[in-house]
């Protein structure tokens, strides 16, 4: 009943805006993304990293012309947003339902500033209920020295070259990306630090990340946001195997200060490695693996105060399955999603199955329902429903 509620809500409404870049460009959304929005295509990826700008194609007066050829100012600065609501049922196993209503909203920008300069970021007008702040916000100069290098200074996902989190389509999170063990601040989320990409002609390209290592936290009384004196370090290689496979490979190391006692600090030497890959048939089929392994060469957890001086292993794989039936012109998509993660760190264990389907009600605006079994622990089994929306405009 909830469902066909939300289908009225959404059909009655005047959903005809497309987000900045599509208005930029007079196209539709479709071109650089797969019927089930915000889901990248190949194109759209290609448009993201040649600094959000056609490469066959310039924008009419997109620019204002000052006279000055030192000054780029966009004439219309371009804003987006990105709204969506869920119905859920027995989301944390309370046997209870919840009207998210909106469950997130967010306004994005992002664009040209010259030939090799862009910019993105977007903030959390709401987040699960509260002001989240700004998340994703990078400067990106694109294909310096007239190479195929390309660097992003400012915040974003360490995962993003792996799997974006923020493009997935499903409710249920890639928790690969997430996982908390102990007190430990570093994870494949968000963080502050320069990342590196260069393309080589055969496929293969290389990706390096140098971040903080401690999320996006507050900055301290001296304006210093990285709590320690340590950078973490990421490196990816992949490479496109014909049409319709890529393989991929990544390493991480870092080190953070758990906890600063005078004469011993604490420290946590944290490794991931980890491999990936795409495979897709046609515009129909596309299957995700993620498989990662971490090491934590000390977990302190605050509930207990003890310390577990050994390494602690963590094992985590990602699995999803993406179907359009008609390919671009799909009114429907579903996919399945299986989250595993096996820990040391006992609380970090984590074992879902994920159902999800989604109906194409206009080409920025989705219908979805959601059904995920919860087995983490074995022995109480549960599962949760979610049915909703997600818009751009």
């Amino acid at each position: 009943m909830s469902f066909v509620f939300l289908c009225l809500i959404l059909s009655t409404g005047n959903i005809l805006s497309i987000p900045s870049f599509a208005r930029k460009y007079s196209i539709s959304c479709r071109t650089c993304h797969s019927p089930s929005m915000p889901k990248l295509k190949a194109y759209g990826d290609e448009f993201a990293g040649n600094g959000f700008k056609l490469s066959d194609y310039e924008a009419p007066r997109y620019f204002i012309d000052t006279g000055d050829p030192k000054l780029s100012l966009i004439r219309e600065f371009p804003l987006a947003a990105r709204l969506e609501g869920f119905v859920t049922y027995n989301m944390a196993d309370d046997e209870k339902s919840d009207l998210g209503l909106p469950f997130n909203l967010k306004v994005l920008s992002g664009g040209q500033i010259s030939d090799h300069l862009a910019y993105y970021f977007y903030f959390y007008m709401s987040e699960h209920g509260e002001v989240a702040g700004v998340e994703d916000a990078f400067l990106m100069f694109n294909n310096l020295f007239n190479s195929e290098l390309d660097v992003y200074l400012g915040q974003f996902q360490v995962c993003d070259p792996l799997f974006k989190r923020e493009v997935r389509l499903s409710l249920e999170d890639y928790r690969v990306y997430t996982s908390q063990i102990g007190i430990s601040d570093i994870n494949l989320k968000y963080d502050k630090g320069v990342m590196l990409t260069y393309g080589f002609p055969g496929g293969t390209d290389i990706v390096v990340e140098i971040v903080n290592g401690n999320g996006l936290t507050e900055a301290n009384p001296w304006k210093v946001f990285d709590k320690d004196k340590y950078k973490n370090v990421m490196g990816r290689i992949s490479q496109d195997i014909g049409e319709n496979f890529r393989l991929g490979m990544m390493g991480y190391y870092g080190n953070e200060k758990l906890l600063n006692f005078e004469k011993s600090p604490i420290q946590n030497i944290v490794i991931f490695a980890g491999a990936d890959a795409t495979i897709s048939f046609d515009e129909n089929f596309e299957i995700n693996l993620q498989y990662v392994y971490r090491t934590d060469d000390k977990v302190y957890t605050k509930t207990t105060s003890l310390f577990h001086d050994e390494n602690m292993k963590t094992e985590g794989f990602l699995g999803e399955i993406l179907f359009s039936p008609e390919g671009d012109d799909s009114k429907w998509y579903a996919l399945g999603l299986l989250n595993l993660i096996e820990s040391d760190f006992d609380p970090a264990d984590y074992a879902t199955a994920t159902l999800h389907a989604g109906y194409i009600l206009k080409r920025n605006v989705r219908l979805v329902s959601e059904y995920t079994l919860d087995f983490t622990n074995r022995d109480s089994k549960y599962s949760k429903v979610s049915v909703g929306f997600v818009s751009a405009f």
